[in-house]
C-alpha cells in the first residue's frame, strides 16, 4: 500500500490540529465534577476546577477567578472583586469576557506576570 506525501502531510496537520492544551489542568478531571462545578467563596478559586471568568464571591462581592490577584493562591486562580477588574467586553475568555486584576500601581496582573493593557494579557 503506498501514501503520498500529500496524504501524509494532511494526515499529520489533522492529528496535531486536533490536539488540546490542558492549560487549567481540568483534563484529568471527572465530567461529572466540572458539569457539577460549586461557585468558589474566598480569596482563591477552587483549584483544578475553577475555570477562568467562572463567578466567585470574596468578601460578600460578587467577583470572577482570573490568574493573578492580591492574595497568594499557590497556583490557582484568584477570587477578585469586580470592583478590583479592568475587563475589555470585545475579547472572550472561557465562559465570559476577558478581565484580570488591576493592581494598585495601575498595572494589570496576568499570571505571575503585570502588563500595561489587557492586549497583552495571555488568553485562553
Amino acid at each position: 500500500m503506498q501514501f503520498s506525501i500529500t496524504a501524509i502531510l494532511f494526515g499529520l496537520v489533522a492529528v496535531s490540529s486536533a490536539a488540546i492544551a490542558d492549560v487549567e489542568n481540568v483534563r484529568n478531571t471527572p465530567r461529572n465534577v466540572l458539569e457539577n462545578r460549586q461557585a468558589a467563596n474566598g480569596a482563591c478559586c477552587i483549584p483544578e476546577q475553577s475555570l477562568k471568568q467562572d463567578a466567585c464571591t470574596v468578601n460578600g462581592a460578587a467577583g470572577k477567578c482570573v490568574p493573578g490577584g492580591p492574595a497568594a493562591c499557590n497556583g490557582a486562580l484568584n477570587c477578585v472583586a469586580n470592583d478590583q477588574l479592568v475587563c475589555d467586553n470585545n475579547v472572550q475568555e472561557r465562559s465570559g469576557n476577558l478581565c484580570r486584576f488591576q493592581a494598585a500601581n495601575g498595572k494589570i496582573q496576568d499570571g505571575a506576570q503585570q502588563i500595561n493593557s489587557l492586549a497583552q494579557a495571555k488568553v485562553n
